[in-house]
């Protein structure tokens, strides 16, 4: 078995560090079901209708039939011939994230935007002074819902790629918390697909290489994973191990 930290050491080096990671829930299409009630509840993609459109973004509704961003709006209708395409607004879901923002730095200036709808805050000192993060996130979640009439999810734990993965945990309006001392054995039982950066074909490869879970990318030496993957290996050998410096 490769080395890796025990739980008890990451505690102790990281427990100072609180990382939220905020991501709206099917935000574009829930913007638009929240600003025409006749969407609410229905199956509804942002994007073209058209043969050669695509899917922007899809509500909850729309995902149970499989419909998911970055399909062909012909499949799209295909598996899901409820489903109503609204074409997007990009000016408003730009206010909109701006006012997700003004809510952010409420709590911290410390924030990396990852997209309209995805970002990073480092509330290991926050204006508040409120001791847990997972309150924080809380409140931010409170916040969205209160004055924007949107749902959030949020994951909070030590690290960015911990923090990330935690807010995906328990989509949609989920929150979850990574603690330092848990750290290890949640990533052991983590599907390789659930890693952040491990897209379809590196975790095809990883499958052929025996990984498929955190515990088994955490058996495969440094010198295997960077062979096979290159600096990426380097991560992917790091994530295993509850470790992210970014």
């Amino acid at each position: 078995m490769g080395k890796f930290a025990h739980p008890s050491t990451i505690a102790g080096a990281m427990n100072e560090r609180k990382i939220i990671h905020i991501d709206m829930d099917a935000f574009y299409a829930s913007v638009e079901q929240r600003d025409n009630p006749e969407l609410r509840g229905r199956p509804v993609a942002v994007g073209h209708a058209e043969r050669r459109g695509v899917v922007a973004a899809a509500s909850y509704e729309a995902r149970r039939y499989g419909v998911r961003s970055a399909m062909s709006s012909q499949k799209a209708k295909r598996i899901c011939p409820e489903l109503i395409f609204v074409n997007g607004r990009m000016d408003v879901y730009k206010s909109v994230s701006q006012s997700i923002h003004d809510i952010f730095h409420e709590y911290t200036d410390i924030i990396e935007p990852i997209s309209l709808d995805e970002a990073f805050l480092d509330v290991t000192v926050n204006k508040p002074g409120i001791e847990l993060g997972v309150d924080i996130a809380r409140e931010i979640k409170r916040k969205i819902r209160e004055r924007l009439n949107l749902v959030a999810s949020a994951g909070v734990s030590y690290n960015k790629f911990l923090a990330k993965i935690a807010s995906d945990y328990r989509k949609p309006d989920g929150l979850c918390t990574i603690h330092p001392s848990q750290a290890l054995d949640f990533i052991a039982k983590l599907p390789i697909e659930d890693f952040w950066g491990v897209g379809p074909v590196t975790a095809g490869k990883m499958h052929s290489m025996g990984i498929h879970n955190g515990a088994q990318l955490r058996d495969c030496p440094k010198r295997i994973l960077t062979r096979a993957f290159g600096k990426a290996g380097l991560i992917y050998y790091d994530f295993a191990r509850g470790i992210d410096n970014r």
